[in-house]
């Protein structure tokens, strides 16, 4: 294979998004081969928008044809996982829009499929390719932070007016989207959390607030406490009413602290572990010597081309992927865990109990606004150069 043909499942903000991008060349070693929507008008625009290129009804007629290689998955929330098992099956490579799926029982069957395929998948997570994301990973990996002991996450500027929620019947329900602020707006938050630090937690309490300010069905202010096997915790915080927001990521270690805002990273490295100062000190106020490094400039992120190009590079050539599909779960257990803690107002161990977590869901499905045969409106256009 010397070129990727590349098909589009689902042509709103993101998907045209992506399919204009490899339109117009913008990632190498690949082309633009075929759209659908179920959507006729979407199809009309398609082939305005894309002479040439294939436009399909159904995600089960662009796999028939036999036109595409790989597809991009970006469809609504619920169907991200049949959506990618259906084109494994059809022997298709794979790269789906983040969240990985609404609920990880139905992630976890995506990600067999995915195994049982052998080929390539990948997840949009986008800020995987950030710089100042791959520093800190690359910082903690490398043992520069030492242990870690603490993280914590103000993730606020998610600013969303009541107009926002209008404008789609399906925005902000329990059967159009499947949750609010954790799976719309944060999920790259939720993703980045654990990639960054290298673990997952092993229980989280947490205290949503479902149509705070709003007249929505779901959460949009979040506070959720997390633990770790190594004695760390961390808190993330999270809202869309926040008015101006924040976004501030502190991750402390016994070598130091490093902060993350306003797209820059600062970190405070004490000259002596913090394990060792303390088991040596014998004044009562000494503290540790710390030296404030501004990291600098780690140069623009190339966002969701990066990723396209890195999935490409994966199917031709073998390249290591950044974002490997499987993982896309993770995330959504951290988001899912703050759920079911909140609706069972208790503490939840991780792994936690994904059929449980499936019945508390679908009690809120069952009463939703929305309906799933309604028709779901195309929003505003996405700024594909703002951080998600």
């Amino acid at each position: 294979m010397s070129k990727v043909r590349y098909g589009i499942v689902g042509v709103g903000n993101m998907g045209s998004a992506h399919a204009g991008v490899i339109h117009k060349g913008g990632i190498k070693g690949a082309e633009l081969a075929a759209v659908c929507d179920e959507v006729p008008a979407k199809r009309e625009w398609a082939r305005e928008q894309w002479p040439g290129v294939a436009v399909f009804d159904s995600s089960e007629a662009m796999l028939a044809s036999g036109l595409v290689d790989a597809v991009i998955i970006a469809s609504p929330h619920y169907s991200h996982p049949a959506e990618a098992i259906q084109a494994f099956a059809a022997g298709v490579h794979v790269l789906v829009e983040k969240p990985a799926g609404v609920y990880a029982k139905q992630v976890r069957e995506m990600n067999e499929a995915a195994a049982k395929s052998g080929k390539t998948f990948g997840i949009m997570y986008n800020q995987r390719m950030n710089p100042l994301y791959r520093k800190l990973r690359e910082l903690v990996r490398s043992g520069e932070l030492g242990e870690i002991r603490r993280t914590n996450w103000i993730i606020t500027n998610w600013y969303r007016s009541q107009a926002y929620y209008d404008s789609g019947s399906w925005r902000a329900t329990w059967a159009g989207e499947g949750g609010g602020v954790l799976i719309n707006q944060c999920p790259h938050q939720l993703d980045l959390w654990p990639w960054t630090i290298g673990m997952m937690p092993v229980r989280i309490r947490a205290f949503c607030q479902f149509g705070k300010h709003r007249n929505i069905e779901v959460e949009n202010d979040v506070t959720a406490y997390a633990e770790y096997a190594n004695g760390a915790t961390g808190v993330f915080i999270t809202s869309t009413s926040d008015a101006p927001g924040t976004n501030r990521l502190e991750v402390t270690g016994d070598r130091g602290k490093i902060v993350i805002e306003d797209g820059k990273m600062t970190f405070w490295r004490l000259r002596q572990p913090e394990s060792e100062f303390n088991a040596t000190n014998k004044a009562p106020f000494g503290t540790p010597e710390a030296w404030k490094v501004e990291i600098p400039d780690q140069g623009p992120s190339p966002e969701h081309a990066g990723i396209m190009q890195n999935f490409t590079d994966a199917i031709l050539n073998g390249a290591e992927l950044v974002a490997p599909g499987e993982e896309g779960i993770n995330g959504l257990i951290i988001s899912n865990a703050i759920h079911l803690s909140t609706w069972t107002d208790g503490w939840v161990e991780l792994p936690f109990d994904e059929e449980l977590h499936y019945e508390e869901l679908n009690k809120r499905i069952s009463s939703s606004t929305f309906r799933k045969n309604e028709t779901v409106a195309p929003s505003a256009p996405v700024d594909l150069s703002r951080t998600f």
